[in-house]
Order: C-alpha cells, then sequence, then structure tokens
C-alpha cells in the first residue's frame, strides 16, 4: 500500500504552483500553511515574499487566488486582512483521503517513511545490578520506549541500548561478601519472583555494607577483590556473573511490569566496553585530545569552568590508572559508530547529566569520531516531583520504589475500572486495570516535554476528564462498543454526502496524524503524539455529541459515519501503540 498525500501537502502544492505562477522570479516560494480556526487552513506567506519582491501583499494575494486551481480538493479561496488566503476544503476531499487511509492493509494508516532512514542507537533504561529501581529510573524508561517505537514506524532502523551500572568498585564488596557466605543467593525454588530477587540482593548488600564499614580486615580482602575482578579473575567474575544475573530476574520483571519490551541482547552494560578502555585512552592522549595532568587523563574545555572560575576537565583515566564513566561513555560511543555504524546516537538520561555528555560528545568529535554524518543527542528529561512540587520522596524521606508506584497506580485504575464496569468478569478487571494504570503512568511522564520536570499525580493521572490516558481509553472503547452495536452494518465512506462541521473537525484532524508522527519522531517529542491523541479524543466528543451514528437521517450517512467512527478508533489506537500504551476493547 503507498503512503495518502495528506490533505495539507496537497494544498500546500497547489498553493506553491500559483504562488511561482504569479511571481515566476521568486523561484520555488513557502506559502506558509497552518491550520486555522477561521478556515481549514491559512496560508501567511504571501506577506514575506511581497515584502521581498516589493509587492503589494493584497494585490499579490488576489494574483495567487486567480491562478489556484479549485475543484477536488480546494472548494475556496479567499484574501484576508493584509494579505492572508483563508482556504476551504472539499467534503469530499476530506472523506475521500480518509477513505485512502482507511484502505491501508499494512495497518499504517498510509503514513509514509521517512524519505531518508538511518540507523540510530538510543540508549535508555539504564538500572544499576544489585540496587532497587526508584521512581527516578522511570523517565529514561518510558521515554526512550516511545521514542524507539515512533523512529521504528517511520522506518529508521533502531538498536536499543541499556547501559546498566553491572561495574566498578561497589562489586568488590559484595563479591568477598558472597564468597564469605556461599548461600546468601540461592534460591528455594525454581521459579524465582523479581521481588524474591531483589529482597535476596538487597538483604546482601546491607549485610556487606554493615561488615565493610565495621571490619577493617574485610575492607582489604573487599579491596583487593576488585583488582581481581578488574585482572579477569575466573572465579571472581563468575560470582559478579551471579549478581547480574539475580539482578536481571529483578529488572525484567518490573520491564514486563512497564509493559515493556527488554531484550537480553540489548542489555550492554558498563562491562561490555571494559576490553576497549586502555586503547580508548591512547587513541586519546596520542592524538592530543587528552593529556595527562597531575597523573589523570585529562580532557580540557575552555567554557566549562567550576565555581572558582578554573576550568573543569573530562577525567578519562584517573591517577591510580582506574577508569572513570568518561572511558566507558567514549568507548561505547566507539562500539557504536564504528561496529554498529550508526549514524545517531540518542542518550535518554537524566538532565543533571547534561555536563558530563557534553564534555563526552565534544571530546569525541575533537577525536574525530563523531562529525557531520554521525551526531549524538541528549535526550535530557527533567525530574518526577510530588504533589508539592518537591523531589518525589516516600514520607521518610526515603526514595521511591519503582515496584511500589506501579502497584499503587493499577489498584487506583482497577478501582475506576471497576465503577465504571458492565460486564467484565475479576479477571478482566485485573487486566484492564493493568492495562489503564500503566497507561496513566506513562501518558503522564510522555505528555510533559521531556525536559521539564513533572508532578506525579495519581489522582489526576487515573481520571476520566482531562489530558489522560483513560479518557482517550474511554473514547476508543465507546467507539468500538458503537461498532459492536451497529452489527450487520458496515462502516464505507461515502464521499458525495455534506459533512457536518464536527465531522469535518474530526477528519481533517485525523487526517493530520502522518504530520504528527513525522514531527514527533524527528524531534524526539512523545509529548507532540499525546497533543495530538487527547485533541482527536476530544473532537470525537463533539462529534458524538451532535451527529447521531446509528440514528443518522439515512443509511449512506449512518454508514459513513461508522466508517469516521472506525478510523478514530484506529488512529487512536496506533497513536497510543506508539506510546507503548494499550487500547483495551472494552471498558
Amino acid at each position: 500500500m503507498a503512503s495518502v498525500t495528506s490533505l495539507s501537502d496537497s494544498v500546500h502544492q497547489r498553493l506553491a504552483a500559483a504562488l511561482s505562477a504569479a511571481l515566476p522570479q521568486a523561484g520555488s516560494a513557502d506559502p506558509l500553511l497552518r491550520r486555522s480556526d477561521r478556515a481549514d487552513f491559512q496560508a501567511n506567506g504571501i506577506l514575506a515574499l511581497a515584502k521581498k519582491e516589493k509587492a503589494n501583499p493584497r494585490e499579490l494575494a488576489t494574483q495567487v487566488v486567480s491562478r489556484v486551481e479549485s475543484g477536488d480538493v480546494i472548494k475556496d479561496v479567499e484574501v484576508s486582512g493584509p494579505g492572508f488566503l483563508n482556504i476551504t476544503i472539499t467534503d469530499r476531499a476530506i472523506t475521500q483521503n480518509l477513505a485512502a487511509r482507511y484502505a491501508d492493509d499494512t495497518g499504517r494508516l498510509g503514513v509514509p517513511h521517512a524519505e531518508h532512514p538511518g540507523t540510530t542507537v538510543i540508549d535508555y533504561a539504564q538500572p544499576n545490578v544489585a540496587k532497587e529501581m526508584h521512581v527516578g529510573h522511570l523517565r529514561s524508561a518510558v521515554i526512550g520506549d516511545s521514542v524507539t517505537q515512533l523512529l521504528e514506524f517511520t522506518g529508521e532502523t533502531v538498536v536499543r541500548r541499556h547501559h546498566i551500572g553491572d561495574w566498578g568498585t561497589q562489586f568488590g564488596m559484595l563479591i568477598q561478601y558472597l564468597e564469605e557466605h556461599p548461600h546468601e543467593l540461592d534460591h528455594k525454588a525454581d521459579e524465582v519472583s523479581g521481588e524474591e530477587a531483589m529482597s535476596n540482593l538487597d538483604r546482601l548488600y546491607k549485610a556487606a555494607r554493615k561488615v565493610f564499614d565495621s571490619d577493617e580486615e574485610f575492607k582489604t580482602r573487599a579491596r583487593r577483590r576488585v583488582v581481581d575482578l578488574q585482572a579477569g579473575d575466573p572465579q571472581t567474575l563468575a560470582m559478579w556473573q551471579k549478581f547480574v544475573d539475580e539482578s536481571k530476574i529483578y529488572f525484567f520483571s518490573v520491564f514486563e511490569k512497564l509493559d515493556m519490551e527488554i531484550r537480553d541482547p540489548d542489555i550492554v552494560g558498563e562491562s561490555g566496553y571494559n576490553d576497549m578502555l586502555a586503547e580508548t585512552c591512547r587513541l586519546l592522549e596520542d592524538s592530543g585530545v587528552a593529556v595527562r595532568s597531575e597523573g589523570a587523563l585529562c580532557v580540557f574545555f575552555d567554557d566549562v569552568k567550576g565555581p572558582d572560575g578554573k576550568p573543569v576537565p573530562l577525567i578519562v583515566q584517573k591517577s591510580d590508572g582506574g577508569y572513570g564513566y568518561a572511558a566507558t561513555d567514549l568507548s561505547a560511543i566507539r562500539d557504536r559508530v564504528f561496529n554498529i555504524k550508526a549514524n545517531t546516537l540518542l542518550y535518554v538520561v537524566d538532565a543533571r547529566q547534561s555536563l558530563h555528555f557534553r564534555m563526552v560528545f565534544e571530546t569525541a568529535r575533537r577525536a574525530g569520531w563523531l562529525n557531520e554524518d554521525v551526531h549524538a543527542v541528549q535526550l535530557a528529561f527533567g525530574t518526577v516531583l510530588g504533589k508539592d512540587g518537591k523531589p518525589f520522596k516516600t514520607r521518610e524521606g526515603e526514595t521511591v520504589r519503582l515496584v511500589d508506584l506501579l502497584d499503587e497506580a493499577i489498584d487506583r485504575a482497577s478501582a475506576v475500572v471497576r465503577e465504571k464496569a458492565q460486564d467484565l468478569s475479576e479477571e478482566e478487571i485485573a487486566e484492564r486495570g493493568a492495562q489503564v494504570g500503566i497507561g496513566a503512568v506513562k501518558y503522564a511522564d510522555l505528555s510533559t516535554s521531556a525536559n521539564r520536570d513533572y508532578k506525579f499525580d495519581l489522582d489526576q493521572m487515573v481520571s476520566l476528564n482531562g489530558d489522560t490516558s483513560v479518557y482517550l481509553q474511554y473514547a476508543y472503547a465507546r467507539i468500538q462498543s458503537i461498532l459492536r452495536k451497529a452489527g450487520a452494518t458496515r462502516p464505507a465512506a461515502h464521499p458525495e454526502l455534506e459533512l457536518h462541521e464536527a465531522e469535518r473537525a474530526l477528519g481533517l484532524h485525523a487526517d493530520s496524524f502522518a504530520a504528527t508522527v513525522a514531527e514527533a519522531a524527528a524531534e524526539y517529542a512523545p509529548h507532540k503524539m499525546t497533543a495530538y491523541l487527547y485533541q482527536l479524543a476530544s473532537l470525537y466528543t463533539t462529534f458524538y455529541d451532535k451527529c447521531p451514528v446509528l440514528k443518522a437521517e439515512s443509511p449512506e450517512q449512518i454508514e459513513n459515519r461508522l466508517f469516521l467512527c472506525d478510523i478514530t478508533a484506529r488512529t487512536l489506537h496506533q497513536g497510543m501503540a506508539l506510546l507503548g500504551i494499550r487500547t483495551p476493547e472494552r471498558l
């Protein structure tokens, strides 16, 4: 199925042709088309063009109008104000365009692939081994997953990378403790839950930390163990692997609850770049990008200064020979550029890491690993706040466990579903509760521009009113209910029918889905998709209030309105899928 040219693109082409005919010397000029309250579209490009050509804008606008080809798509063009054009589309064009989208048997609704897709490596969802996931891990996972879906939908090749914290000095303490208490990570049963795996790790971590802080001889043995780990001692590595495996049981259980696919081969933690660290340092030092300063290997920047006004370097290797995060991150860049052959490296990482990544990317540019053809972007996100507007903590001032938060969202959502449920079994209520609760958490996160902080307010998230995923899920379920009630009457497009203004508004918005996908993917901006879908559901609510569907005036109008319902539902379903949110058929 070929992609469908959207109505705005059709109008744009016709206006651009009329502009070139009226002003041949201007070459190909942009009519600057946008949706308008006064008509279906407004074109504002003539003002700038007239100024450039020293022409009278209203006269030029009138000349353009006389050259616009109207008929099948454009019904009417009028000049308004100093030289704007107001354009009205024919009802037939709206219905025909939607019918072409509806006929797309690939399920893509006529959305084209990007013209020049490339390869993006996206680094997101980065929990730490042997540590509980908390609310701070939520945004990287949710935003990264949605951006991945959006990019893949446009035809980009996306390589997922989960850069888990699985290396470092703390493992010396953990491994040494396990060596001395070998049964601490044993399982009682064959099947182990994520919750049990985490409580095993948590208990061991606390016990190890207690001994480490109180017993000097244990501390010495633990530090020696770090050296063994870094030297690749097989027995030490085998015990380290136990911590990684136990942590993965837990990670996978959390991601499953988040309804998110995380695949084992995509988990390449800090340890995955160990073999490259020495060479990364050598390459940086040989090329003069990094220099030795007080024994450490550093990269300096003119514009990065500390509070004392002195330059703050990026330390790639410490004076004791140990490697910092920078060495790992730079090695990961080499791997992603030269082995995976990526064009774009995308990092979904907390905004508080922005300075670190700015320095890492600049170092990689100086080394020639990033250039015109390969670029790196940090998709920096803000903090999750409590209702009080302060960073989200428990009453005791602890960081909030991610699992507790998700469970509470599911409980709240299940209560909402149970209250509204007609003919749903307990099992169905539980399943829908999970889909609505997790959807609510994701939507609240994604509907805020990533770089802004947002308030975590479950009451608002699971509300049926306002800009929430539940509102969208109910709109979808309501349409499915209408389609079921229609029985043998099938949705069918009737381009010959005149449309009510609520039908026109809904149809024009449904047609702009493709443009929204392209924009949200290009800008890594899932919030543009949430805004689009919320407006779609709102326009559907208006249509539903003003245009009877099953009691419409004629059989053709019933079929056409069912068709409008169905294309709206398919657009909601596809748009929500790109956000990682389910749309249950019944609620």
